[in-house]
Parts: C-alpha cells; sequence; structure tokens
C-alpha cells in the first residue's frame, strides 16, 4: 500500500486538485510540499495536529516537507472562519510565535540533513514592490471568484477590509514562490483553505505554465461535526506550559466513545489492524482503545517519558490512590483567604473548573464536584488551611464530574 491510500484510510483526505495524479506524485515519486503556519499564537494547538501528522507520513514516504511559517501573511491574517478581523500583531510578536512553532515543529517533523525545510514567508512578503506585484501577480485574479470563495463568503455580510482580501493573493503567492526556490509542486491545507490552495495551483500555471497540486485534510471533528479541541478553558495546546501533558492525557483519554477510533486512525501511527481490533467494542470495552490514543498523541507531543507520567497519574487518580505530582495544579496565596478560609465557588473559579460563581453554584448543586473524595452539595462551603494540610499533604483535590481533577495547593 502507497503513502496516499494510507492518507485515505485514515480519513486524513478531504478534497484533491487532480486525485489520479497526486496519487501517482505520492506513491511513486519523491515530492516537496508545504504546509503554511500563521503564527497568530505563541503556540500550535490541536487544529494544526492533522496536517502535521499529515506531513509526518509523507516524511516517512520519503517526501520532503516545507513548513511555512507566515512572517508576512500573519501580519494581514487569514480571514477563513472567522466572523471579524484578528488582531493585528507587532513583528516582534510574530517573529517570538514562530520561534516557539519552530521548537514544537522540531518535535514532530525531522529537520536534520535537509530532510524538511523551515521558511518564513516575510523574506519574499516583506520587501514587496506594490505596483509590480499588482502587474504580476495581481492582474491573474479575478475579484468576482474571489468574492464567491468560501473563505470571503461569510465575512461579506459584516465587512471584508481590502487589507483581508489581500490574503488569497499572498497565500496563492507563497505558493509560486517556493515552487521557484524548491520545485515545491503540493501544498496541504485545511479543508477550509481550499479557495486559498486552488488560487496557487492557478498561479503557477499561470506564471511558470506548469502544474501543481493541493491537498486538503479532514478537520478534526466529533460524531456531532463540531470542531475537537476546545475545553473549558480554551483550546488544547501543544505548549506544556499552557496546556499540561496530564491535561494534554485527559483530554484523549476523555473523548467520546464515537470519536476514539477516529482520532487512533488520524492522530496515531498505531498500525490499522491493530485499531480494527477495537471496532466492535463499546462501552467500557473501549476504555485500553482511549488510553492508547491518549497515551500515543501524548508521547509525540511531549515525549514518552511525559506520557508515562501523564498516564500513572490519571490511572492512579482512577483508583483513588493519586500523590497528584503531574496534575493541573492551582497555588494558593495568604490573599485568596478571608478569615482563615477560603471558598469552594472562588476554588472554582480561580481554578477554571467553573468560568463564573453562577456556573460553580449550579455545578455545586447539580452534585458535579468532589473535594478531597467527598460530594459537596452546599454553595457555601468554605475550607481553612487544616483541611488543605490533613494527612501530612498541602493540597486538596478537587474533582468535577467523573473525570475532571484539579490540585489546589497552598504556597507555604
Amino acid at each position: 500500500m502507497g503513502v496516499f491510500e494510507t492518507l485515505e484510510e485514515r480519513g486524513l483526505i478531504a478534497q484533491i486538485t487532480d486525485r489520479e495524479r497526486v496519487r501517482h506524485l505520492l506513491n511513486d515519486e519523491k515530492t516537496t510540499f508545504y504546509v503554511g503556519f500563521d503564527p497568530t499564537a505563541d503556540s500550535l494547538h490541536v487544529g494544526h495536529y492533522i496536517p502535521i501528522m499529515v506531513m509526518a507520513h509523507l516524511q516517512r514516504a520519503g517526501h520532503t516537507p516545507i513548513a511555512l511559517f507566515g512572517g508576512g501573511t500573519g501580519m494581514v491574517g487569514d480571514p477563513t472562519g472567522k466572523t471579524e478581523m484578528r488582531k493585528m500583531l507587532t513583528e516582534e510578536e510574530i517573529a517570538h510565535n514562530i520561534s516557539c512553532f519552530r521548537k514544537q515543529m522540531s518535535r514532530l517533523i525531522d529537520f536534520s540533513d535537509g530532510k524538511a525545510i523551515m521558511a518564513n514567508n516575510a523574506d519574499w512578503l516583506s520587501n514587496l514592490n506594490y505596483i509590480n506585484f499588482l502587474r504580476d501577480v495581481g492582474v491573474c485574479f479575478s475579484v468576482n471568484r474571489m468574492l464567491n470563495a468560501e473563505c470571503y463568503k461569510q465575512r461579506l455580510e459584516k465587512g471584508l477590509s481590502f487589507f483581508e482580501m489581500n490574503y488569497m493573493i499572498m497565500q496563492s503567492y507563497d505558493f509560486l514562490e517556493l515552487y521557484r526556490r524548491y520545485g515545491c509542486k503540493l501544498q496541504l491545507g485545511g479543508d477550509d483553505q481550499w479557495s486559498n490552495i486552488i488560487g496557487g495551483v492557478e498561479l503557477i500555471r499561470h506564471k511558470e505554465n506548469q502544474d501543481a497540486f493541493g491537498i486538503t485534510v479532514n478537520l478534526l471533528t466529533n460524531s456531532e461535526g463540531r470542531k475537537m479541541g476546545k475545553t473549558e478553558k480554551g483550546a488544547v495546546w501543544l505548549d506544556p506550559e499552557k496546556t499540561s501533558p496530564f491535561e494534554f492525557y485527559q483530554y484523549w483519554r476523555n473523548v467520546d466513545d464515537a470519536d476514539v477510533l477516529k482520532c487512533l486512525k488520524m492522530l496515531t501511527f498505531v498500525p490499522m489492524k491493530q485499531i480494527e481490533e477495537f471496532s466492535s467494542l463499546t462501552g467500557q470495552q473501549l476504555n485500553p482503545a482511549k488510553e492508547l490514543l491518549a497515551f500515543e498523541v501524548t508521547k509525540q507531543i511531549h515525549g514518552e517519558q511525559e506520557a508515562t507520567k501523564a498516564r500513572d497519574a490519571a490511572q492512579a487518580l482512577f483508583h483513588q490512590s493519586a500523590d497528584a505530582e503531574n496534575m493541573p495544579t492551582t497555588q494558593l496565596s495568604a490573599a485568596d483567604f478571608t478569615d482563615g478560609a477560603v471558598k469552594l465557588l472562588d476554588l472554582l473559579v480561580k481554578s477554571g473548573l467553573a468560568s463564573s460563581r453562577g456556573e460553580a453554584r449550579r455545578l455545586i448543586a447539580q452534585g458535579g464536584i468532589s473535594v478531597g473524595g467527598a460530594k459537596v452539595m452546599d454553595p457555601a462551603a468554605a475550607f481553612t488551611k487544616q483541611d488543605f494540610l490533613k494527612e501530612g499533604k498541602s493540597y486538596l483535590i478537587v474533582r468535577k464530574g467523573k473525570k475532571i481533577y484539579h490540585k489546589i495547593s497552598l504556597d507555604l
């Protein structure tokens, strides 16, 4: 089986510009391809994970990935999927974010000995002559066709700035520039990038009289069609300082039964034969599959040692014997105590287990909160420093529902 069939079997491919020619390119040739990452934050997140996995599959098959960081396009911001214009970042913010991306990407893609390339589109976009660019590239784009693209449609009602409208042209020019510099023939992107990818394919055909190709990969969605990778605290990040390895592990350990096999196929290198062995299982029988998913994804992002710690901590919690060493933690100071006690409502909000005191009250009233293994039903509950210091410890473990644990510790 070729790598093209591997990608299809694992449900990674959404759309292709020319299926048979791309299949031949990936199975029978060695090619250079690219994926773009705009540095809109200081960490990659789960939404980036699918295209990175496709990059890894193709690199293992002998192809050369280009990780293109958007030092130039990041100055504009992709309007795709947005209801309003993105926050404009400074050059310093973009440079910092790119440095974070580079470090994280290196855990997933092998950049040694020319096996992969890191590029920054600021190298060619930042110093363009505007008039020359319009004459050379802008003339190749129809405004009517651009306005029909999905990436712009949902913005037209609220207003699409000319500033943002340039994004498709800039991304298309990236593809042309990478073709000229590295012989790059293939662009990969999320399924919401189809219009932008087509723009690049057509620009190369127009300017170089050569064929180029595009693949979009399926977005990571659950069985109900909603994007995965979000928690009550926000995005699930690949940076351990933003989403701890334990939280990261727990996110995948707690996926719905209907999503676990799909995630194993798309997010891990576990052999398909092994994944199919789980296909007839339901309910608690799927727990080993969920543990395998959580361990493999955490290992790929944070390394085997952190994955093992997270797994051991999760299993210890399940068996009510946790030492809480690797659990998400919120630390309290003397300022958090009033008259020698801290209210449970405040603990839930401070730890992020609830977004407000009102939500905290509802969770408690519904029986969704336990402290130290005991369910708490009183919204007025409060804890003294002595409560934290029982059994020689300096913390309390708060559980939300059945699966979310958090350590609240004292700053002694």
